[in-house]
């Protein structure tokens, strides 16, 4: 099995990496900090917004079973892309909606998503692409947040069952939880 890697953000990590945990083909899900100046940056720094760096998530797929432009569409379908430097209440450019193509056909790929998601949106997509640069794996502590500390948090309690939800009736049949044994 060939695994590829797609790198994109749309608010706070913890609430994207809860989605694609549950899509069929996705093999791995790790929180991230892209896009930024500053080399090895801490949650702290990076919430300040000082350092330019985005919350990603970086996904591992299958691309026999799930496509990239597949998983854009998801992306777009389960934040709201027409916010500028934020997702709901987190605002700053760390909660920006971005896509970070890793080689061409990400690049082709992540345009032709964009025109996609403006064609189901009546406010203008300021999803924005980026090059993809040094990728910064966030704190332990931030990796399956859902499924653990994440399920006590108020904040997330609100976010991700909202966001689980469009995911399942946009793309019941790669929802792994809705697949029988």
């Amino acid at each position: 099995m060939t695994i590829e890697y797609a790198v994109f953000g749309g608010g706070c990590f913890w609430c994207t990496e809860a989605v694609f945990k549950d899509v069929i083909g996705v093999e791995s899900v790790e929180s991230v900090y892209t896009g930024g100046r500053r080399p090895n940056p801490t949650y702290e720094q990076v919430c300040s917004g000082a350092t330019g760096h985005a919350e990603a998530i970086r996904v591992g797929f299958d691309p026999e079973k799930l496509s990239y432009g597949d998983l854009l569409d998801i992306h777009f379908v389960t934040h709201d892309p027409t916010q500028l430097n934020r997702q709901g209440n987190d605002v700053g450019t760390q909660y920006r909606s971005v896509l970070f193509p890793a080689d061409q056909h990400q690049q082709a790929e992540a345009e032709a998503a964009i025109q996609r998601a403006q064609a189901d949106n009546s406010q203008p997509v300021v999803t924005t692409i980026e090059p993809l640069g040094e990728v910064y794996v966030a704190e332990d502590y931030h990796q399956n947040y859902w499924d653990g500390a994440g399920q006590r948090n108020g904040y997330c309690l609100a976010v991700i069952p909202p966001k689980l939800q469009k995911l399942r009736k946009s793309y019941a049949a790669k929802v792994k939880s809705l697949q029988q044994p």
